[in-house]
This record gives structure tokens, sequence and C-alpha cells, in this order.
């Protein structure tokens, strides 16, 4: 298993709390794109791997890189960096691919590095801004740690 990966869930074995108080915390796993922190559902997590080849699918759209094959599922790759309008950067020693499902789909993101296992009360999650919420929107709300924001998709 992934180095980090086993970081992020040794810290969250550690920090966990009396069951009373779970009800109110959300479990994120955090990571940047360009100078942007974001986080996901540590829950929508299926695995977070090092960069694999991928292949091009014509007439996708340019942040969709194309599709990979792991263990048997055809996944698709979507580049965070050109979804969210920003250049595209050559991939680094801490670019990773999380593969995430939601519902019945799965898909896989590439972000630029993992951050760390973040823990946020649901109070301190505000909605995304009604002007970002119209059509296809992949950003569930905007969490605040400490003196962070944290966009959380």
């Amino acid at each position: 298993m992934n180095e980090q990966l086993k970081e992020v869930m040794q810290r969250q074995q550690e920090s966990k709390q009396p069951p009373a108080e779970l009800d109110s915390i959300v479990q994120l796993v955090g990571f940047m794109v360009g100078s942007e922190e974001f986080a996901v559902p540590i829950l929508s997590i299926k695995e977070i791997i090092k960069p694999i080849e991928h292949t091009r699918v014509p007439g996708s759209p340019n942040y969709v890189l194309g599709v990979f094959n792991l263990r048997g599922s055809v996944i698709p790759l979507i580049n965070l960096r050109l979804k969210f309008g920003l250049p595209a950067e050559k991939q680094g020693p801490d670019t990773r691919y999380i593969v995430m499902q939601h519902n019945d789909q799965m898909a896989s993101f590439v972000i630029d590095s993992l951050t760390e296992a973040i823990r946020l009360r649901e109070s301190s999650i505000d909605a995304a801004p009604e002007t970002i919420q119209e059509g296809e929107n992949i950003i569930y709300g905007v969490g605040k740690k400490d003196d962070r924001i944290i966009t959380i998709l």
C-alpha cells in the first residue's frame, strides 16, 4: 500500500474521538492542485495510486486525459488542473491518481500531491457559493480549518 496512504490512515486511527462526537465530524483526505487545497470524503476513495499508463479517448473534453485499466475496471482519468482552468504541468514525483466511487460510477483524478487526513465538524463547512452551483458542479462545499480554506469536492 502507498506509504502516504498508510500515514493518513494511521493519523486517522490515532485521532478517533468517542462515538458521540462522530455524528458531526466529516473525515476527508486533503490534496493540492496548483496552489489550492482540496479535499474529498475518505469513504468515497477506493485507492490512491501512482500515475500509470492511460489511453486517450478521442472526442473527450481536454480535461479527460483518457482511461486506464485497474484490475479489470476501465476508469476515466480527469486532470483537475485542466478541469479548474489551470495550466497543465508535467507530472512530478508527488503526483497521484485518486480513484473514487460515487454511487455506481468510478473515476480517477490527477492531483499534484497529498496533504493530510482532515477532520472537520459539519458546522465548519459552508455550502458552495451559489455562483458555482449551476450546471456540472463537483464542489460540495468550503471548509474552514485553522486559518485555511479547503474546497471540498
